[in-house]
C-alpha cells in the first residue's frame, strides 16, 4: 500500500472513532477531545499535588518558626513560686497569728534517692526519658487528642517540661505557656544531663502535706528520710505527684484512693515492661499505707484549721493551689481573737472537758466526737471565730468545712421561709403563716405528695393544741416532723431546694428535689453554709455569703474578695417571720437552753438520724453561730451515734450544741451593747382562739406529757386526708417538746425550758 492509501485509511478509522468521543461528550465531534481531560468546579482547586505542597509548605513554615522560637526564647530566671517565700496569716486587727516559713524542702543530691525509687517517677511519668529530646511528640500529640476529643486533660508533658514549668515558669494553662514550656524544654535537655533534670524534678515537685521535694515527702507521709524510702513507698510517692490533695490516702475519698491504687500498680508494672523490676519480685509488691498527717510548726491549736479555710475560700476565688502553697502572701484574716478565744474556750469547758478520751473501754462513744463551728458576724458577712477540731494532729482536716453530715431539723426554716415567700397555701387553701393550723399526729401520711412519706415525730409524740391541730409556731418550737413534712408538700418539694440553694446551700448527692423527706434536712451541709443562711435571715432577707479573708496581697498574684453581702434574695417580710418565729424557739422551745437575758436570740436545734450528729444554729442581731457535733468513728471515718456521750444519753442539738453556743455568745457580746431584734415586717397571721379548758382535759398552761390524748379528743374527729383545719375553741391536747427533728423517732435532745411548759430532759 502507497503513502496515499495510507493516509486515507487513517483517516477513515478517524473518522470511526469520532462518533465515540461525541457520545461520551454529549457535545459537537470538534470539542470531543479537549473537553475530555479538562477538570471543573472544586477539583480545579484542590489537587493532591496542591493538598501536599501545602501541607508541607506549613510544615515547613511551622519548622520555620519553631527554629526562630528556638533561638529568640531564653531560658527566664527561675520563677518567684520556685523561690523559698512564706505565707504570712494574720489576725483581723493585723497582727501576726503565723506564718508557714520557709518551704518544707530540702535539696537532695541525686544520689541521696535510691535508684529504684529515682525510677518510680520515670516509670509512671516519662518512660523514655533517657532517651527523648526533652519533649516527647506523640505524647504531645496523644494529650491533645484526648483533650479535644472529651476523654479529659492529658497533658503528655515529659519529666523535662515539668521541670521547667515547676522552675522557670507557672502552672496556667496557655498556649504561650505551654509553647515556652517546650522551647526551653528543648535548650534545658542539651545543656543539662539527664541525672541533673531528674534531680531538679524531684526537689522541685509538690507532693501535698505542705512538702516540696521529695525529701519533704518522705518525712511527710512515711517518717524516714528519702534515702530510706522503700520501692513501695516511693511508688505511691510518684502515684500521688499527680493530684496531692485528691490521692492522699489519709484525706482521700474512695474514688481518690482507687485512683491512686491504679497509678500505684500502675508504676510498678510500667517498671517490669521497662526490664528495671523482676516480675517475680513485682508479685511480692504491696501497698504501704503512709502515717497520718501531722501539723507543720505554726499550725497547732486552730492555727492549722483557719489557714486551711483561708486557703480555700483563695482557691474558690480563682488562686491556683500551687500558687498558695508557693508563698509570698500577706493574709489578713477576719478572725477577732478575742471571739475565737471565746469559742476555743466554750468548746472545751461545755464539752471535751467532760469527754474521756483516753479511757476508751470506759467511755468509747467519747472517742467518736468531733465539734466544729462558725461564726459571723451578719452584717459584714465576716467569719470571725472557727472550731475546726481538736488540732491537726489528731484530726487533719476542718469540722467546720466538712460537708458529709445533715443539718437535721435545723433546715426547717428554710421550709417555713419558702411556704412564706411563695405565698404557699395548704391542702385546703388556707395560706401558710406561723398561725396556721396543721395535724400534728405522728406518723400521719403527707397529703398531695408523688412521695408516700409517713414521718414520725420524736418520741412518735402527738402535737395536738386546738383539737387534733397545733400552731406553725408551736410545731417550730417543739420541731414536729409531721407538721413541717405536709408544709414542705404544700410548699413545693422543688421550691424548697430552690430556696435552700439560694440562701447558700450547695447541691450535693442526697438532695432531691421532689422528696418530702427534705424537710428533715436529709442533704449534707457545712457549719459554714447553715451561716451563711441564718445570716441571711438576720440580715432581713440580703444574701450572706460568709468569708475568713479580710484581705490577700501578693505582688504576683491578685486576690478578688468574695462579695459577702448580695442582693435582696427573699423579702424582707419573710426573713423577719422567720426570725419571728426562732425567737419564739429559743423562749418557748427545743431551743430555750440559750435563752439569757443578756441578748435576745432566734435559733433553731437539730439531731439527725441515729443520732450521728446535733446542731444548734442560733443568732443575735450581733452575731450568727452554728455548733455541730459528728459521730466518727476513729480510724475508719464512719459515721456513728452520738448516744452515750459524756456518760449521758442522746447527744441532741439542745444539749453540748447548745451549752457551747451559750457559753460563746455571753462571752463574745460581753461588754456589747446588744440591741434587740427590729422586725417591723413580720407577719405572724392571726392567731387561733385559745382552746378552752375542760375538766377532761388540762390547759395549754398545764400541758398533758407529751403525745398523751385526753378522753375528749374523741369529739374533735380528724378528717381524713386534711392538713390544716379552722380553728375553733375545744379541749387543749398540747404536747409541746423541745426535741429535734430527725427521720427516726427519737433522735433529738430535749431540755428544761424557761417558762417549763414543755416535760423536762435530761
Amino acid at each position: 500500500m502507497g503513502r496515499a492509501e495510507a493516509r486515507r485509511a487513517q483517516q477513515q478509522r478517524g473518522t470511526r472513532r469520532a462518533p465515540r468521543g461525541r457520545a461520551a461528550k454529549g457535545g459537537r465531534a470538534g470539542k470531543s477531545g479537549a473537553g475530555a481531560g479538562k477538570r471543573t468546579g472544586i477539583r480545579r482547586f484542590f489537587t493532591w499535588k496542591k493538598i501536599l505542597g501545602t501541607f508541607f509548605g506549613m510544615v515547613l513554615l511551622g519548622m520555620a518558626a519553631l527554629v526562630g522560637i528556638y533561638f529568640y526564647v531564653d531560658a527566664p530566671k527561675p520563677n518567684e513560686e520556685a523561690t523559698l517565700q512564706s505565707n504570712v496569716y494574720q489576725w483581723s486587727d493585723g497582727s501576726v497569728m503565723t506564718r508557714t516559713g520557709k518551704f518544707n524542702r530540702e535539696i537532695l543530691p541525686f544520689d541521696k534517692v535510691p535508684p529504684e525509687v529515682r525510677t518510680t517517677f520515670i516509670a509512671i511519668e516519662n518512660k523514655n526519658f533517657y532517651k527523648d529530646s526533652g519533649i516527647d511528640i506523640k505524647g504531645l500529640v496523644r494529650g491533645f487528642v484526648s483533650t479535644v476529643t472529651g476523654k479529659g486533660k492529658a497533658g503528655g508533658s515529659t519529666i523535662t517540661q515539668q521541670y521547667v514549668k515547676n522552675y522557670y515558669l507557672n502552672q496556667d494553662q496557655t498556649a504561650t505557656r505551654k509553647l515556652k514550656e517546650m522551647v526551653i524544654s528543648l535548650k534545658t535537655d542539651r545543656s543539662m544531663s539527664k541525672n541533673a533534670i531528674l534531680e531538679g524534678y524531684m526537689n522541685t515537685s509538690y507532693f501535698g502535706r505542705g512538702a516540696y521535694g521529695i525529701q519533704a515527702a518522705a518525712q511527710a507521709y512515711y517518717g524516714v528520710d528519702a534515702s530510706k524510702l522503700t520501692l513501695e513507698q516511693g511508688a505511691y510517692l510518684a502515684a500521688v505527684l499527680q493530684a496531692p490533695s485528691s490521692y492522699d490516702w489519709a484525706t482521700a475519698g474512695d474514688n481518690g484512693k482507687r485512683l491512686v491504687m491504679i497509678r500505684f500498680n500502675a508504676t510498678l508494672d510500667n517498671m517490669v515492661g521497662m526490664g528495671e523490676l523482676d516480675a517475680a519480685k513485682r508479685k511480692t509488691l504491696h501497698f504501704q499505707e503512709p502515717i497520718k498527717p501531722k501539723p507543720a510548726p505554726g499550725r497547732e491549736g486552730q492555727k492549722g484549721y483557719l489557714m486551711e479555710a483561708a486557703d480555700a475560700e483563695l482557691n474558690r476565688q480563682g488562686v491556683p493551689k500551687a500558687a498558695i502553697d508557693a508563698g509570698g502572701w500577706t493574709i489578713k484574716l477576719n478572725i477577732d481573737k478575742k471571739k475565737q478565744a471565746a469559742l476555743e474556750k466554750a468548746v472545751n469547758d461545755e464539752l471535751e472537758s467532760k469527754l474521756e478520751r483516753k479511757n476508751t473501754a470506759e467511755r468509747p462513744v467519747d472517742q467518736n466526737v468531733q465539734a466544729g463551728a462558725t461564726s459571723v458576724d451578719p452584717k459584714t458577712g465576716a467569719i470571725v471565730a472557727m472550731y475546726g477540731g481538736t488540732g491537726q494532729a489528731e484530726k487533719w482536716s476542718s469540722n467546720a468545712l466538712r460537708t458529709d453530715f445533715q443539718p437535721g431539723s435545723t433546715f426547717k426554716p428554710v421550709v417555713l421561709a419558702t411556704a412564706l415567700q411563695n405565698g404557699a397555701k395548704t391542702q385546703d387553701g388556707k395560706p401558710i403563716n406561723p398561725s396556721t393550723l396543721y395535724d400534728g399526729t405522728s406518723g400521719r401520711p403527707v397529703v398531695g405528695s408523688d412521695t408516700p412519706f409517713s414521718p414520725q415525730n420524736q418520741d412518735q409524740h402527738d402535737y395536738w393544741d386546738i383539737g387534733h391541730n397545733i400552731t406553725v409556731q408551736k410545731a417550730t418550737n417543739a420541731s414536729v416532723n409531721s407538721v413541717y413534712a405536709q408544709m414542705t408538700v404544700d410548699a413545693k418539694p422543688e421550691k424548697v431546694k430552690e430556696m435552700g440553694l439560694n440562701l447558700g446551700m450547695r447541691d450535693r448527692d442526697g438532695w432531691p428535689a421532689d422528696k418530702p423527706a427534705m424537710a428533715l434536712g436529709t442533704m449534707s451541709s457545712s457549719t459554714v453554709e447553715m451561716a451563711g443562711v441564718y445570716a441571711t435571715f438576720d440580715h432581713h432577707g440580703k444574701k450572706v455569703t460568709p468569708s475568713i479573708i479580710k484581705s490577700a496581697q501578693n505582688h504576683a498574684r491578685t486576690y478578688r474578695p468574695v462579695q459577702t453581702i448580695g442582693d435582696q434574695v427573699i423579702n424582707t417580710s419573710t426573713a423577719d417571720t422567720v426570725t419571728k418565729v426562732l425567737t419564739g424557739v429559743v423562749t418557748d422551745g427545743s431551743g430555750n437552753a440559750v435563752y439569757s437575758d443578756a441578748y435576745q436570740a432566734a435559733g433553731k436545734t437539730g439531731t439527725t438520724e441515729s443520732n450521728v450528729a446535733a446542731w444548734f444554729t442560733g443568732y443575735t442581731p450581733e452575731l450568727v453561730t452554728v455548733v455541730a457535733m459528728f459521730g466518727e468513728e476513729v480510724g475508719t471515718g464512719k459515721q456513728v451515734t452520738l448516744t452515750g456521750t459524756a456518760g449521758g444519753g442522746r447527744a441532741g442539738g439542745s444539749s453540748f450544741p447548745a451549752a457551747i453556743w451559750k457559753a460563746y455568745t455571753l462571752s463574745a457580746l460581753s461588754g456589747v451593747d446588744t440591741s434587740k431584734f427590729e422586725l417591723p415586717d413580720a407577719d405572724m397571721g392571726t392567731p387561733p382562739p385559745s382552746p378552752t379548758p375542760t375538766p377532761s382535759a388540762p390547759s395549754s398552761h398545764s400541758p398533758t406529757p407529751a403525745g398523751t390524748r385526753s378522753s375528749s379528743s374523741a369529739t374533735t374527729p380528724t378528717p381524713t386526708g386534711s392538713t390544716s383545719r379552722t380553728a375553733s375553741p375545744g379541749p387543749t391536747h398540747s404536747s409541746p417538746d423541745p426535741g429535734h427533728s430527725s427521720p427516726d423517732p427519737g433522735h433529738s435532745s430535749p431540755n428544761p425550758t424557761r417558762t417549763n411548759p414543755f416535760p423536762p430532759f435530761p
